[in-house]
């Protein structure tokens, strides 16, 4: 036993002074190696303690960089110049004025009723001729109607103007006065107080009596001409018409 554990020791120790070089080492230390290699014909031995070549360099060609065109801008398509066709102008309508002198009062009031149903067209008016001899008035021009007077009379009432009256017939009916006087100079004066305080549609003319007459006069188109005299003929067969002036 012991005999076994000395001999061990022993090849311990000789591989350890071989491996270590006490037992001397081969001129080249490679060439141990050459015996641990599986296939040692195919080595190639490319340098002996120099440093290996650098590779050739191959001229790589560099990509060419192919800038992009800039984009063509669309050009505007130019559209000719198409000129409008001219609008016809509508045809002018010729106006005819008719006047009718020295009327009644109901005579002028038929007329003025029948040209208001009938002829809506055309725009009336009115005027009372005052015979001669009746004085001068302070007066509102006659109104449309009741309604309208009545109205007219609560406005002077709010200015503090209470001596007036409506005209309930005649050819001034619904026309408001404001006072009747002899001479024209106190109509005036009359009139310059009432304008003081506030009254703008109040007029100075001679005053209408029993003999006055009124002048009706009517703006419309001049198609209707023929046909306007004759529907006047049917009620008033005297009344002339004239072109007003």
């Amino acid at each position: 036993m012991k005999l076994i554990v000395f001999l061990l020791v022993l090849a311990n120790l000789l591989f350890y002074a071989f491996s270590a070089g006490y037992l001397g080492r081969p001129d080249n230390p490679d060439a141990g190696r050459t015996g641990q290699q599986i296939l040692p014909e195919r080595m190639r031995i490319v340098s002996r303690g120099e440093a290996p070549a650098e590779p050739a360099k191959t001229d790589i060609p560099k990509p060419v960089v192919v800038e992009a065109a800039p984009p063509i801008e669309a050009q505007p398509q130019v559209k000719e110049a198409v000129e409008p066709e001219p609008v016809a102008k509508p045809a002018e309508v010729v106006q005819l004025c008719l006047a009718w002198e020295h009327l009644s009062a109901p005579d002028a009031d038929r007329l003025a009723a029948m040209l208001a149903g009938k002829y809506s067209a055309f725009k009336v008016s009115r005027r009372v001729i005052a015979a001669e001899g009746n004085g001068w008035w302070v007066f509102i021009p006659p109104l449309a109607g009741k309604a309208d007077a009545d109205k007219k009379s609560g406005e002077l009432k709010q200015l503090d103007i209470s001596d007036f009256f409506v005209v309930q017939d005649g050819p001034s009916r619904f026309a408001i006065s404001l006072g009747v006087f002899s001479s024209e100079k106190g109509a005036q004066e009359r009139l310059a107080d009432l304008k003081a305080k506030g009254v703008r549609s109040a007029k100075v003319g001679p005053r209408p009596g029993k003999d006055s007459t009124v002048r009706l006069q009517a703006q419309g188109p001049e198609t209707s001409r023929e046909d306007l005299l004759a529907a006047v003929g049917k009620i008033l067969p005297k009344a002339e018409a004239q072109d007003c002036k």
